[in-house]
């Protein structure tokens, strides 16, 4: 069936309901949309098969082979036709893009982590910052990670701020949002049940050893801590062995975006230097 077009002229309800995902966390979840800009971002959305409901564009600008290319071969039940100024409204970019899209929210469900004999899987303990959050999804994409599992009160996965920081890798693993350590065990139990080699791994500018020291070769469940309070006392008892960064100079800590890619960088070169 091919989409409704819909002309928008002026801030009307399907402008607002845009634009309130935008800028609105609980509507986003209530609604179970958020709202996807750019090339890249919407590149990954289309990849990952993720469903759209709704492409926007301007009926004043000639668009290009690759917009033009989606909108003819689109699923979404709507496309939205606005004018230039709506769409910049809507736009988070000083230049807007050519095409938004207003994509589903999928299932909070720890099953939808595929389990490997080599699982790498990272657990990011209430993070608070989308910059930060973004920044690591986009390096656990580009290191091999499994899956993401964000735990308690954290900032939004799906805000603009943090779509934007991982340039599109949002799309490209699964990310599961869970309320705390309770909601995990079911699924550790059953990852353990399959592979009883599976080591937690914490982070801890007072861990006892160094990441280059600890041995990666096994299923890993690495756990980041927040950026102020590092992990909760519950992950910590989780805990196989808790490592560390060695740093020198006066600097006392790394943002946790850079500290993570350390390591994950770690895990990945020493399962390369093993591999046959």
């Amino acid at each position: 069936m091919k989409p409704q077009i819909i002309r928008v002229r002026n801030e009307n309800n399907d402008f607002q309901y845009v634009e309130t995902l935008r800028r609105n966390r609980s509507k986003r979840h209530q609604a179970r949309e958020f709202v996807v800009e750019g090339v890249r971002a919407i590149n990954g959305l289309l990849a990952a098969g993720w469903p759209i409901s709704t492409f926007l564009y301007s009926h004043e600008r000639q668009l290009s082979g690759w917009a033009t290319d989606i909108l003819a071969a689109s699923s979404a039940k709507r496309h939205l036709e606005l004018s230039n100024p709506l769409l910049d409204k809507l736009s988070g970019k000083e230049e807007s893009s050519e095409l938004l899209a207003v994509a589903t929210i999928p299932q909070d469900d720890l099953r939808r982590i595929p389990h490997r004999g080599d699982l790498r899987v990272v657990l990011l303990d209430r993070p608070a910052n989308p910059g930060n959050l973004g920044t690591i999804i986009r390096t656990c994409d580009a290191l091999g990670v499994d899956g993401v599992i964000i735990s308690g009160h954290a900032v939004d996965l799906y805000s603009p701020e943090t779509l934007n920081a991982s340039a599109g890798s949002l799309f490209a693993l699964p990310i599961v949002r869970i309320a705390g350590p309770a909601d995990l065990m079911p699924w550790l139990t059953a990852v353990r049940d399959l592979d009883n080699g599976l080591h937690i791994v914490g982070t801890s500018a007072k861990g006892a050893i160094a990441i280059s020291e600890h041995h990666f070769q096994l299923p890993t469940l690495l756990l980041i801590g927040n950026e102020t309070w590092g992990l909760s006392a519950a992950y910590k008892e989780l805990c196989d062995v808790l490592v560390t960064i060695p740093m020198g100079g006066t600097a006392s800590s790394l943002n946790v975006a850079n500290a993570t890619a350390i390591i994950l960088y770690e895990l990945d070169r020493q399962l390369r230097q093993h591999q046959p």
